[in-house]
């Protein structure tokens, strides 16, 4: 991880990725790298580099403790997910990402048996907002989607990366 923690610069330390598509509660987007490379604050928005030197995140996170300093986990945003971002900033000086317009849960093992469904896969459709592109597509609450786009939905977590992932304003199809 490179970066000028606590405005010490051209920092960089060393660690290993012990985790990937992370959820950290940062939002519904959240597919962070984690790392035991020390990341402090200062490091934000530099690499996160592999062994062969190939930038694969961009330093964001940390869990810290009483001082505010780094705890031995960080996080970074896989390179893959800040190249998207990028280029819609800079083809459209801003982010876009598709929109269902729903309200969507958990698939528990009860639920699983209830709506009779083989696995736990999918996300339930909790509520349908009016006049979105959900409800325009005939989505109703009590459904459970498990695939998008062609992607299978193996939990409520991915469906809104996928769904983020797919330019506004087109039709898909969804199971």
């Amino acid at each position: 991880a490179i970066g000028n923690p606590f405005g010490l610069s051209h920092t960089v330390t060393v660690g290993v990725v012990s985790a990937k598509d992370r959820s950290i509660g940062a939002g519904p987007y959240d597919e962070f790298i984690q790392t035991d490379a020390s990341i402090n604050p200062g490091n934000s928005g530099g690499p996160l580099i592999n062994i062969k030197g190939q930038v694969i995140g961009m330093n964001t996170a940390i869990i810290s403790g009483n001082t505010g300093g780094n705890v031995g986990i960080g996080f970074a945003i896989p390179i893959k997910v800040a190249k998207t971002i990028l280029t819609d900033l800079r083809d459209n000086g801003k982010v876009t990402r598709g929109w269902l317009g729903e309200m969507i849960q958990k698939v528990t093992p009860e639920l699983a048996d209830t709506f009779s469904l083989k696995d736990n896969n999918g996300a339930l459709v909790g509520d349908v907002i009016p006049g979105g592109p959900a409800a325009k597509a005939g989505v109703k609450r009590g459904d459970v989607i498990v695939k998008f786009n062609g992607y299978d939905v193996k939990d409520m977590e991915e469906l809104p990366k996928i769904v983020a992932n797919t330019k506004p304003d087109i039709e898909v199809d969804v199971e």
